[in-house]
């Protein structure tokens, strides 16, 4: 392998800033959500703050409106949850783990919201009073069920203020608090029994609408509900199909967490192209030339993971090698991510190596088969 620049040495992190680990979909990219606002002309549905057609260039990118993409999804796919979105129907995104979902319905909150914060944790919900709404313990033993005792959840704050609700992994939470959406999303009202007369009741505000999402793979310990599911239009988020496709979003994704790293490093295309391929062969089941290929039963190999195993290996450069990002250094990163808790797939992974990844051309790939000892 030829030596790469070294990156030069200073500070990593701006003691004078106080940085946050990540922002929001609505903050990271304000500018763009101002200049859309700006730009649209389209008609905007009630409750919107923008157009179903602004809504998608902010996801899909228009590089006249100076958009860029933020992820690589079908444009039909789009079009059919954001007017799905317009209805009175929530929308549920299926999908393997890693194909960006959560991701994707939080930039449709953001954008047609302004506000992607409105989160339930499907998993997390065990009981109906935190889907809907908990008490301030306090002040309701003061001065009883009062609108200000009142503790709102995501749900009722949506139906409130007319916002995007997003639910992760749905089909983690138990099928009674399923249903409990049911007389939400056919009725959009919320009965609050402790309290009298106009209060009693919680009309939801046109805007509001949920995003549910669920792993096609890991569908949790609890079925989908037959009822919720007929309220709820369906699309299926695929990997992305194309290796460039998928480069591009690895090394657009990998700056971006450099940088909230406080790491300024050169990446090396072609050591985050070995990557990239290993990772999308072993998903699909099948070489770039054709040939097919044992999948990993314990690991997705998905590329979520795959930005994750890029940076990492970005942050070990920048900490332990001058910079330098190294094959023979990414080999352990991707073992880590590769072997979990199936022990069939470290021969599984071998058998790759043997079979693909020697007959691959190139000095990195030489260099990444001689790490094969390493699994």
């Amino acid at each position: 392998m030829s030596p790469k620049k070294k990156a030069s040495k200073k500070p990593a992190v701006d003691d004078s800033k106080v940085k946050l680990q990540r922002l929001p979909a609505e903050q990271a990219h304000a500018d763009e959500i101002a200049r859309l606002r700006k730009w649209d002309s389209h008609p905007v549905p009630p409750g919107w703050a923008m157009s179903p057609i602004a809504v998608e260039k902010f996801v899909l990118g228009d590089e006249e409106v100076g958009i860029v993409p933020k992820i690589v999804v079908d444009p039909g796919v789009v079009t059919r949850i954001v007017i799905a979105l317009c209805t009175d129907r929530g929308c549920l995104l299926v999908g393997e783990p890693g194909t960006a979902k959560s991701w994707l319905s939080e930039l449709l909150a953001a954008a047609i919201s302004g506000d992607s914060s409105l989160t339930i944790q499907g998993g997390a919900v065990s009981q109906v009073d935190q889907l809907l709404y908990t008490w301030n313990e306090a002040l309701l033993q003061h001065g009883g069920p009062t609108p200000e005792a009142l503790v709102p959840s995501p749900i009722y704050r949506g139906m409130r203020d007319g916002k995007i609700v997003r639910f992760e992994e749905v089909a983690r939470c138990p099928q009674p608090l399923q249903d409990a959406l049911l007389s939400i999303l056919s009725d959009r009202m919320i009965t609050i029994p402790e309290f009298s007369d106009e209060e009693s009741v919680l009309y939801s505000r046109a805007g509001f609408n949920v995003i549910a999402t669920s792993n096609s793979i890991d569908e949790g310990v609890n079925r989908m509900s037959a009822a919720l599911k007929r309220r709820m239009n369906f699309e299926n988020i695929p990997p992305i199909r194309r290796v460039d496709d998928e480069l591009e979003v690895v090394m657009r994704e990998v700056v971006r967490l450099n940088h909230g790293s406080g790491i300024d490093i050169d990446l090396d295309e072609q050591v985050i192209e070995v990557l990239v391929t290993i990772f999308h062969e072993l998903r699909n089941g099948q070489s770039l030339s054709g040939r097919s290929t044992d999948r990993l039963a314990g690991a997705t190999m998905s590329t979520a993971e795959a930005v994750s195993v890029a940076h990492a290996l970005c942050i070990h450069a920048w900490y332990y090698s001058a910079g330098e990002l190294r094959v023979d250094h990414l080999i352990h990163f991707i073992i880590g991510s590769a072997l979990k808790d199936q022990p069939d797939d470290r021969r599984r992974f071998r058998h790759y190596f043997d079979t693909e990844v020697a007959q691959k051309k190139g000095a990195y790939w030489r260099e990444a088969y001689a790490q094969r000892h390493l699994i």
